[in-house]
């Protein structure tokens, strides 16, 4: 939804930054990037994944090569505005998402910091799981009049849905464990959540 919403956003004429999605992990900010890679593939919608652990250089590179979208890490965005890499003067929209977990993890300095160099006009897209008093805080200073969308709790779950969790005591017992559930359950489709790039890469081998 958000790839979407930032693709309609963009002007390609104009190659500058003008949608900015920060992330609390990189994982989040690099999976942001590869979807609106996908969805803008064809409009030549260009994105760039500015996070830790990679080579400033290359993002110091791409920002002045010219980018629509950059999806980032609070940490990495705020050095990139340091750095006068990241220009900010044309940012139509800034997307905080899982904002209540970038709180959690201590980044609400920096998101106060990137919005200090934001267009005053601009649209602040803020997504959260839940609302503690921190991201009503962050509401009331950088939203005018914000529209709430808010999900019931009780239309989370899909209703024909059993939910139910299996205990597994060591971490080298949960691929067989997962392969037992194979051989008991009906499984046609699954989607398996990793914590780790390395057990995705485990998993597949």
């Amino acid at each position: 939804m958000i790839a979407l919403t930032t693709c309609q956003l963009v002007d390609i004429g104009n190659r500058e930054v003008q949608a900015l999605i920060s992330s609390p992990t990189r994982e989040l900010a690099e999976q942001t990037e590869k979807v609106i890679t996908a969805i803008g593939e064809d409009i030549n919608i260009q994105v760039h994944a500015c996070i830790g652990g990679k080579s400033v250089g290359e993002d110091i590179q791409k920002l002045v090569y010219g980018v629509h979208v950059v999806s980032g890490t609070p940490g990495r965005v705020c050095d990139m505005i340091k750095r006068r890499s990241l220009r900010t003067r044309a940012i139509i929209v800034l997307v905080l998402d899982e904002s209540d977990k970038m709180l959690s993890r201590g980044f609400k300095d920096q998101i106060y910091y990137v919005n200090r160099y934001l267009p005053p006009e601009l649209q602040v897209v803020l997504i959260s799981a839940t609302l503690p008093n921190e991201i009503l805080e962050i509401t009331s200073k950088l939203m005018t009049d914000p529209v709430k969308i808010l999900v019931k709790s009780d239309e989370l779950t899909l209703e024909g849905i059993k939910q139910f969790f299996v205990t597994v005591e060591k971490e080298e017992w949960k691929f067989e464990t997962l392969t037992e559930l194979y051989d008991t359950l009906t499984i046609t489709q699954a989607v398996i959540f990793c914590n780790t790039k390395r057990k995705v890469k485990l998993l597949l081998a």
